[in-house]
């Protein structure tokens, strides 16, 4: 991490001493290949817009294809917004970092001491929990709650007490298990120490400094944009526009809404890259505070729903064969981005799309781009080998349950099967699923005839361990204990 950050009349960082379209070895950045194969991957994978920035050389190099809405039929343009889902923690967990640098928040102190109202709903384990444990999804809160407290300036609050009575997933400190409850909470945090709504926060501390002028967290600050229309539809066909622009209550912000272009997107990893400074020279964080939100706090059990080798303090966490890296998924209502930052190359790469094939699209695309530009090589999609292996599933059998999901792993004539029931608060969002399970490895195993509730190919399923020796299993990076 460079200590001496220099910037071009444009507000380049000059990561290489060149300027311009060049990549991270001061070769020219050929634009038009890239252009093409954005537009032609996009089109194979039914996907109806998408948005590519590269960052790399110290210049961010913006792309777009495709149309925002196929009914209207508007011109997907760089400047184009789109719903970034989960992408959103990472702008909750810089400004968590910036309060941490500035001495206002101790990372490891109980948020019960920043938040007198926070609870669980085992009390005994609410003073276990840290902000640290909420940044790298180790505090054990669950994910899927989602609880509309209105448009008020007090909807975080109201949220924080609505989710009193939510069970963990896990005991704090045990296991990774991805949560949105606790990034809401930091949301939460942000508030009460700044004194003004997350909103507000993000927007004086993060989003004016860096001058990132289309990012947004709103829908009616949307609407000043060319907004991209999620999509929805069967895989391999063209998607239709879903029924609504946007199903999440403003209390999703701090885990689930922040709205951007790719470019802003990528201008926010480049202050990351470029050790806390921004484009003017403004010093947003420390460089250590930048190098610690890099560093792995836990491993991930499941390397394939989101590409996770681990994760740092917000950042998930990558390694290519030794080249290492960091970024983030996020998902929205027919919305998906991607985000991906090299650091040995000075490369960041970001994506947004508006439906279809978006998993594929980036697949392909980031696979040639990072192999060009980073000599990085990803990793094979998910899928189980030609000749699965021969594994003994009895220990695996039995019933697995987290907040509003229970799983009912039994084994048939040798070979598994899976039924993944909504219950409680989430028993609408969809029939239970049955699902055959094909092995991988005698711990993982590719889940079928899932449908696109969840993926367009093979689930990952990966059973493991807590640290008391108690089985769990993990699907979409959600740890459900065994309880049967």
């Amino acid at each position: 991490m460079s200590t001496n950050v220099s910037w071009d009349e444009q507000g380049n960082w000059n990561a290489t001493g060149q300027w311009g379209a060049l990549d991270s070895a001061g070769r020219k950045l050929d634009l038009a290949h890239w252009q093409a194969r954005l537009d032609e991957l996009r089109a194979r994978h039914h996907v109806p817009a998408a948005s590519l920035a590269i960052l790399v050389g110290g210049g961010v190099h913006e792309l777009a294809s495709g149309v925002l809405h196929r009914k209207t039929g508007v011109e997907a343009t760089t400047d184009s917004v789109f719903q970034m889902g989960s992408i959103a923690k990472v702008y909750t967990a810089t400004l968590i970092m910036q309060l941490a640098d500035s001495g206002q928040l101790d990372l490891d102190a109980p948020v019960v001491d920043v938040l007198p109202e926070f609870s669980v709903a085992d009390p005994g384990l609410t003073r276990a929990i840290t902000t640290r444990q909420l940044l790298s999804h180790t505090s054990g809160l669950t994910c899927d709650f989602t609880y509309d407290s209105g448009r008020g300036d007090d909807c975080l609050a109201k949220y924080v007490e609505a989710a009193k009575g939510v069970a963990l997933d896990c005991p704090p400190g045990e296991a990774l298990s991805y949560s949105s409850i606790g990034y809401n909470v930091l949301g939460r945090i942000i508030e009460v120490l700044t004194g003004k709504v997350w909103d507000e926060a993000l927007n004086d501390l993060l989003l004016t400094p860096l001058g990132l002028d289309h990012t947004m967290t709103l829908p009616e600050e949307a609407l000043r944009f060319r907004a991209a229309m999620g999509h929805l539809g069967e895989p391999g066909q063209d998607p239709d526009p879903a029924p609504s622009w946007d199903l999440m209550p403003r209390s999703a912000g701090p885990y689930g809404r922040v709205i951007a272009t790719a470019g802003d997107l990528a201008r926010l990893a480049r202050m990351h890259l470029a050790g806390g400074v921004a484009q003017d020279g403004t010093r947003i964080l420390s460089e250590e505070t930048v190098a610690l939100m890099q560093r792995r706090v836990v491993d991930s059990p499941d390397k394939w729903s989101v590409s996770a080798d681990g994760w740092g303090l917000g950042w998930t966490l990558y390694d290519w064969n030794g080249i290492q890296g960091y970024g983030h998924d996020g998902a929205s209502i027919g919305q998906y981005g991607y985000l991906r930052v090299v650091p040995s190359a000075g490369l960041a790469i970001a994506l947004l799309t508006n439906g279809g094939g978006a998993r594929e699209l980036y697949a392909e695309l980031y696979r040639e781009l990072l192999a060009e530009l980073a000599g990085v090589t990803m990793p094979d999609t998910f899928a189980p080998p030609a000749e699965p292996p021969v594994v003994d599933f009895a220990p695996l059998v039995g019933t697995y349950r987290r907040e509003g999901v229970i799983i009912t792993v039994t084994e048939r004539d040798g070979a598994g099967r899976m039924v993944y029931e909504f219950v409680d608060g989430m028993k609408d969002f969809s029939e239970p699923l049955e699902i055959e399970l094909v092995p991988v490895t005698e711990r993982v195993f590719a889940g079928t005839g899932v449908g696109a509730a969840f993926s367009e190919g093979y689930m990952p399923v990966i059973f493991s361990e807590l640290l008391d020796g108690t089985g769990c299993v993990y699907i979409g990076m959600r740890c459900g204990p065994k309880v049967a």
